[in-house]
């Protein structure tokens, strides 16, 4: 199993928007055959970073999920409400791999 990270730095002003785009990323990555573990919101402290969380069987599996961007429908719609809202500043994305009880 691989987990993607994908940390990144949001407008606070535009957190509605980030919604909206992070649930719509969570129906894709479930619907390519990844578990989404959920985007994590500011609540206290910082309040322009938040977290994404979600895993495939294999690194493979994951490559096969990231060939429909650019070209699919439905993942174009979703980089488009980040894009035309701008709630996303920048993001780093990295893959690590859990350690589960």
């Amino acid at each position: 199993m691989i987990t993607c990270v994908v940390d990144y730095v949001i407008d606070p002003a535009k957190i509605e928007a980030f919604e909206r785009f992070g649930r719509r990323w969570i129906e894709l990555v479930e619907r390519h055959g990844g578990q989404h573990h959920g985007y994590f919101l500011p609540s206290e402290g910082a309040s322009d970073r938040a977290l994404a969380l979600f895993s495939f069987p294999s690194l493979a599996k994951y490559e096969e999920y990231r060939s429909h961007f650019g070209g699919d429908p439905d993942f174009i719609a979703a980089d488009r409400i980040r894009d035309e809202s701008g709630c996303v500043i920048r993001y780093d994305r990295s893959f690590m791999r859990p350690l589960l009880g």
